[in-house]
């Protein structure tokens, strides 16, 4: 997965493109790639910015007669207009691409509590399983993050070091065989050199577990 900080990223917008889309009143988005998207808006895509725009006159916007195209996308955005460009520095609206993204997200990074779910019902059914031998989410996660395509969305920085994300997977079948693989190698791996893993000494969920990954019948 690619990591995109919002610390350090610029989003370049095309300024016609983005005028086009306050000029229409109609819900638009842009992506992390500096994209205008409108409804409905693809699945699994990281938007910076979601919303419409309702001009208090009845005049259209172009490039010589628009207000601040930082007034229209609010006071959380650092916005340079230059020339046929929009430049847009959106980590101060971090809380907010966090309610906006959420429902497309793959996972939640964002809280102190670190990641705790998988959006998905295939990689959830694999997590909770995993956790029954003290496999976290969090070593499933840098699992994904090594070995899938996708996006982390993220603010990071490093002095005082802070980090919060949320994770867009690509391929979710793709995601589902490289966590598979990882857990049952990973848990095999226990069962046969632990003695507290053991088949004769596992708990009933431990059980249903091994059985999950295939390693019990």
């Amino acid at each position: 997965m690619k990591k995109f900080n919002l610390f350090k990223e610029i989003i370049i917008v095309d300024k016609p493109a983005l005028l086009h889309a306050v000029n229409a009143s109609k819900e638009f988005a842009i992506d992390i790639f500096g994209n205008v998207h409108y409804e409905p808006f693809p699945k699994k895509t990281p938007f910076i910015f979601q919303g419409k725009h309702a001009p208090q006159a009845a005049i259209s916007l172009s490039p010589s007669s628009a207000p601040s195209l930082g007034n229209v996308l609010g006071k959380n955005y650092q916005v340079l207009e230059d020339e046929d460009r929009v430049l847009i520095k959106a980590f101060s609206n971090w809380q907010e691409i966090i309610k906006r993204n959420l429902q497309e997200a793959s996972y939640d990074d964002t809280t102190a509590d670190g990641v705790s779910e998988f959006s998905s019902k295939d990689l959830e059914d694999i997590g909770w399983h995993a956790t029954e031998f003290n496999i976290d989410y969090r070593t499933l996660v840098e699992e994904l993050e090594e070995k899938c395509e996708g996006i982390l969305l993220c603010i990071e920085q490093d002095d005082p070091y802070q980090f919060s994300g949320l994770g867009f997977l690509s391929d979710d079948t793709h995601a589902k065989e490289v966590l598979f693989d990882f857990c049952r190698s990973k848990i095999e791996e226990m069962m046969q050199n632990d003695a507290s893993y053991a088949p004769q000494n596992l708990t009933e969920d431990e059980k249903e577990a091994a059985q999950f990954f295939g390693l019990l019948h």
